[in-house]
């Protein structure tokens, strides 16, 4: 198992980058795609078209979220934190995703930076 801790910076203020992580219409904007996302602790969530789901453990609006992240059949509890930090140049978002299996972790590590937050960035650019 390995972790991921990594700072972005969002080109937008905290609330606009919180809203555009949890707000299912706002997901689509930034993804393309379709997504299930609700700010219910302990509801189940699914991004580009199911190749992320998992559970949503917790939200703090506009500063965290906390999600647990599926790996298929694996009984591993891969957790990841975003915090958002309000920065000059927008928003600072910290993303610590632990527990990745070995062998799914150049995926995730890559897919963090040049899909996820790309496409987000690029949506506030």
């Amino acid at each position: 198992m390995k972790d991921f801790r990594k700072y972005y910076v969002i080109p937008a203020e905290p609330e606009e980058v919180y809203n555009a992580l949890v707000n299912p219409i706002a997901i689509r904007l930034w993804t393309g795609e379709d997504a299930v996302m609700s700010e219910e602790p302990g509801s189940e969530f699914s991004l580009w078209e199911g190749s992320i789901e998992g559970r949503n453990l917790s939200f703090e609006p506009n500063r965290k979220i906390e999600q647990e992240w599926y790996f298929g059949e694996q009984e591993t509890r891969s957790i990841v934190v975003i915090k958002l930090h309000a920065h000059e140049q927008g928003t600072s978002v910290e993303v610590r995703h632990s527990n990745i299996p070995d062998e799914a972790f150049d995926d995730i590590s890559e897919g963090w930076t040049s899909s996820y937050m790309a496409s987000l960035d690029e949506f506030f650019s």
